[in-house]
């Protein structure tokens, strides 16, 4: 009962945590921040956290397939969250949110072939709906929903940051299952900050310069950030800790209706009634994969 208790509230901050943390994303990039900058930041302040955490730990009787997933995930998912910064920094919230719940569609695919979490019949239907409604959310772009739309370079991002994230979410539950939660979370922010420093040479930006375009006043909202992104992934980390890494993406995507009442309230986005009916169906699509998860 309480191991219930304590999922469901992961999930509930999981939930805000994730879009609120694409607000202040969007908000410090629009500002003529380089996304890999606050994609590095990000990872680099969780990391200084982490090593207080770290001290009671032995890291040296970790196998050695740990250091393999570990790596992996870290670079899917400083790859992927660098592409998801690019994306909010040009894209509509209100688009982006929603087209992210194909992750959960990639995730359970990933986990029938890496994990062997089967879906049931139900499953099936959830991912149809997840799809279908969609089309709603993506139906209310220029381009409408058609091979038009992946011209667009956000759309692009977006899909790439979503391939990324849930090949990684499938890496973090193998690093969960060969060591604990927790672990997992100090080599998620570690790995992330260092492939995510190694992105900014692949760019060849220069990183004094970009760095200084960070002002003492935009730190609030980089410190609202790091807040965000580390109690989301930490609870994401636990949810995947206590259920399928499918149905746990497919229950993150209630986020989505977030996400379209952020943009509209905050980046005054237009279109929020098909938005809003798009993102119900997804979202009805991940409450039906998880409550009949078991049927």
């Amino acid at each position: 009962m309480i191991e219930t208790i304590l999922t469901s509230i992961a999930v509930i901050l999981r939930i805000f945590s994730n879009p609120l943390g694409n607000v202040f994303q969007k908000q410090l990039t629009v500002k003529d921040k380089h996304p890999l900058v606050i994609n590095f930041l990000t990872y680099l302040l969780l990391s200084s956290v982490c090593i207080f955490i770290a001290m009671s730990i032995s890291f040296t009787v970790l196998s050695k397939q740990f250091w393999l997933y570990a790596i992996l995930g870290g670079i899917a998912g400083a790859t992927g969250n660098a592409f998801l910064v690019k994306a909010l920094q040009k894209g509509e919230l209100s688009i982006l949110g929603p087209v992210n719940s194909y992750k959960s569609v990639v995730g359970m695919i990933l986990g029938i072939f890496m994990l062997a979490e089967i879906p049931n019949l139900w499953g099936i239907v959830g991912i149809a709906l997840i799809i279908y409604g969609s089309y709603f959310v993506l139906d209310t772009t220029e381009e409408k929903f058609s091979w038009a739309l992946l011209k667009k370079v956000e759309i692009q991002y977006r899909i790439w940051a979503l391939i990324l994230t849930a090949i990684e979410a499938v890496f973090i539950k193998k690093v969960i299952l060969l060591s604990s939660a927790s672990i997992a979370f100090i080599s998620w922010c570690w790995f992330g900050a260092f492939f995510s420093f190694l992105l900014l040479f692949v760019y060849r930006l220069d990183i004094k310069t970009q760095i200084k375009k960070v002002k003492y006043h935009d730190f609030s909202k980089l410190s609202l950030l790091v807040l965000c992104i580390g109690t989301m992934q930490f609870t994401t980390i636990y949810v995947f800790d206590h259920m399928p890494v499918g149905y746990a993406l497919s229950l993150f995507q209630l986020s989505t209706i977030i996400s379209v009442l952020l943009g509209h309230h905050i980046f005054k986005e237009k279109d929020m009634l098909k938005k809003l009916i798009g993102a119900a169906i997804m979202i009805a699509g991940s409450v039906i994969i998880i409550l009949l998860k078991d049927s």
